[in-house]
């Protein structure tokens, strides 16, 4: 077999990227596009010593799990992995996904995962957009999304998991675009000026963001297009970021407001909470508060407990915490979100949280050391690489009576659960929660307490 090949398979199995995966002769294929109990001809991409990579030519017989992508750009665009796959599928692929890390890097064999927690209506979720903007080869203004592990963009400006009044912020962009000759920006000449636009929508408040990331310090003729744009139903917060630089980073770091606010409001459960461009907020509010709600019976919470709340962000889940608990501390290294987490607790008058700003992995150390801090509950919510062994050690020494871990990514989360779990803790509940239906990420909220001794 070699690459342009057809070859007739059967798909077998997944990746936890969503890719299936398919034998010919006990060769296996990756292929995009196919999911499990697929029969498929497909070209060969690409020929490795003990694997290949393969793309769907035809479908000769459907998965019974299958069913008709709802966005015509699906397979183009790089966002949503598993559309052509049936709800309920989805959700069990994401908690064999958890399952299986646990068992391959955590070891856990016998550990029950709860069945996922999924959305009734699983489109329209997301309140944050970045559209990207560029020129095709006859010169047209386009913006939508990346095509997978490119950054070639895929015109489309209705993405299904967004708002639909995102079409018409893009429309308006787009036509002040032209009309003032304004070109985007091009990666390759580092020349243009619109790199991608902002777009955030409070889903209990109705108030709307837009913010565009430019390639100069100022945006030409911005009163006309604050004009067009303050005409829309909820338009709250129109601002510019400056990003000036050659990097893939989105935004950068000065922010420039022209109307309104420099920040939009939104709820999850009774907590308000103020969001700027820049700050990092949950995608997907109704499936927040559902993780967050877990979090916090996860807790354990009856008024008396000092928690520690590592990786606190502008504090969404610290100030969950706060109406049960006796006293919490939040810790984000990002100062701008240590600020906004201030400010939330202040609008809320939420009297029992502190914030700290710095790295989790020194914060927390340095205290236990210096002024031998307690905390009978610690709730870690990390980014994707998990948590540094230093961080866990303090953990370990600390001794809470649980703790409450919030994974993006349970890689990651097993290995560290294994770490935890060596001598001190035992899982109680692991419960996977769908912020992201349509692609392959899962959150976990795992609960841990201490073995009895």
């Amino acid at each position: 077999m070699q690459k342009n090949d057809l070859i007739i398979v059967t798909i077998e199995d997944m990746t936890t990227e969503g890719e299936g995966i398919g034998k010919v002769e006990g060769f296996p294929f990756f292929i995009k596009d196919s999911i499990i109990g697929d029969n498929i001809q497909a070209k060969i991409v690409k020929m490795k010593k003990t694997y290949g990579y393969a793309r769907v030519e035809k479908i000769l017989t459907p998965s019974i799990n299958r069913v008709q992508p709802a966005c015509d750009v699906a397979r183009q665009c790089g966002g949503c992995q598993l559309q052509a796959m049936a709800y309920s599928q989805q959700l069990e692929f994401k908690r064999n996904k958890v399952k299986n890390n646990l068992k391959r890097i955590g070891g856990f064999q016998e550990i029950e995962v709860l069945p996922v927690i999924g959305m009734e209506h699983p489109w329209r979720y997301r309140n944050k957009t970045q559209v990207p903007f560029g020129m095709d080869k006859t010169g047209n203004i386009v913006a939508g999304f990346y095509a997978g592990r490119t950054h070639n963009i895929i015109d489309h400006e209705d993405c299904l998991l967004a708002p639909e009044i995102n079409r018409k912020i893009i429309e308006i962009i787009k036509n002040y675009m032209k009309q003032y000759k304004i070109r985007p920006y091009d990666e390759k000449s580092q020349q243009g000026i619109v790199r991608h636009v902002l777009i955030r929508q409070g889903y209990t408040t109705g108030e709307i963001m837009v913010c565009l990331v430019i390639n100069r310090k100022s945006l030409p003729k911005a009163e006309q297009l604050v004009e067009q744009l303050k005409q829309i139903p909820g338009m709250t917060s129109i601002s510019y970021n400056i990003n000036c630089e050659n990097t893939n980073v989105i935004l950068g770091e000065t922010v420039v407001t022209l109307y309104g606010p420099s920040y939009i409001t939104d709820f999850i459960g009774t907590i308000q909470y103020q969001i700027s461009p820049q700050s990092f907020f949950q995608v997907n509010p109704i499936q927040t508060e559902k993780l967050y709600e877990t979090a916090l019976k996860y807790a354990g919470l009856t008024g008396n407990e000092i928690v520690w709340d590592l990786y606190c962000g502008i504090g969404t889940i610290t100030l969950f915490l706060a109406q049960k608990a006796k006293m919490v501390y939040g810790v984000e290294i990002v100062e701008p979100a240590i600020q906004d987490a201030r400010k939330n607790a202040e609008i809320n008058q939420i009297q029992n949280a502190e914030f700290y700003v710095g790295r989790a992995e020194d914060i927390l150390p340095e205290k236990y050391k210096k002024e031998q801090i307690k905390a009978d509950v610690i709730v870690v919510d990390p980014p994707r690489k998990g948590c540094e062994q230093t961080l866990l050690e303090t953990i370990l020494q600390m001794q809470p009576k649980r703790i409450v871990y919030v994974s993006c990514d349970s890689a990651t989360l097993a290995r560290d659960l294994k770490y935890l779990c060596k001598e001190q803790y035992q899982i109680e509940k692991i419960q996977p929660v769908d912020m992201f239906p349509e692609g392959v990420h899962v959150e976990t909220v795992a609960l841990l307490t201490r073995k009895a001794q």
